[in-house]
């Protein structure tokens, strides 16, 4: 009796490992897990949408991370200002957006390995000859977008230089108050007003040196998916080794 009893026992442990074997192998093991990724798409080249897709550097950047390290992405466009909130509150996993990396943000998120060196510029309308440097606001207006990096240096040396701010939502609106006249200048990533102002024919142009020198990094929430992280770091390596990664640079950006 108690033979057959113990065999029983054995027989629904092995039923129960068969069990788990299956819901393993139906979640791959790990493997294909899929993420949920922030995007803001007012920013050309890195993220726009175009003929109803999502385009852009960081958009082609992404997706061959995902695809080399077999798992899965779901795209979540929003305002840069929100993505960070968004991370925090467990409703994104990862964010790709041109977020400069920052001491400030490192307080918040972890970083990937940069992946763009970028850096502020001034933009002016076309036509205006009178501002060329930081030196040149006093009294002015300044254009940014929430949450950029654009927004926080204006307000880091606003005392300083003695102008004014005017806060956007989205990089397209910024553009037009500057061109409207309705703001005196403008702070944007050189390589996005450079490509703005080329692809949209902007009334705009760069003017001085650049302010900064930012780099481009890929975020998740601080303390939390570590493994994630390293399989974006991973990827990105293999791109640049394998040449994909200059391939998507060269297709928005040319030399």
């Amino acid at each position: 009796m108690k033979k057959w009893t113990l065999l029983a026992l054995l027989l629904a442990v092995l039923i129960v490992l068969a069990a788990c074997g299956d819901s393993e192998e139906e979640s791959g093991g790990g493997e294909g897990e899929s993420y949920r990724v922030g995007i803001d798409t007012t920013y050309p080249p890195f993220e726009f949408e175009e003929d109803g897709e999502y385009t852009g550097i960081d958009i082609d950047l992404i997706k061959a991370i995902a695809e080399n390290q077999d798992f899965e992405i779901d795209f979540n466009p929003m305002d840069f200002g929100g993505i960070i909130p968004a991370l925090q509150a467990d409703q994104l996993d990862v964010a790709i957006a041109g977020m400069s990396i920052t001491d400030e943000r490192k307080e918040i998120v972890d970083f990937s390995d940069p992946y763009f060196d970028a850096g502020l510029s001034l933009v002016v309308a076309e036509d205006n000859s009178d501002i060329t440097s930081l030196e040149d606001l006093e009294g002015k207006t300044v254009a940014v977008k929430s949450g950029t990096t654009g927004a926080q240096f204006a307000r880091d040396n606003e005392a300083e230089y003695g102008y004014e701010i005017s806060q956007f939502e989205d990089s397209p609106s910024m553009f037009q108050e500057v061109s409207n006249g309705n703001a005196d200048v403008l702070l944007e990533d050189y390589p996005v007003i450079a490509y703005a102002i080329a692809e949209s024919e902007l009334a705009l142009k760069t003017v001085g040196e650049r302010l900064t020198g930012d780099q481009y990094g890929i975020a998740v929430l601080k303390g939390e998916n570590a493994e994630l992280l390293e399989k974006i770091n991973a990827g990105l390596q293999e791109l640049r080794d394998s040449g994909e990664y200059d391939e998507i640079l060269n297709k928005y950006i040319a030399e």
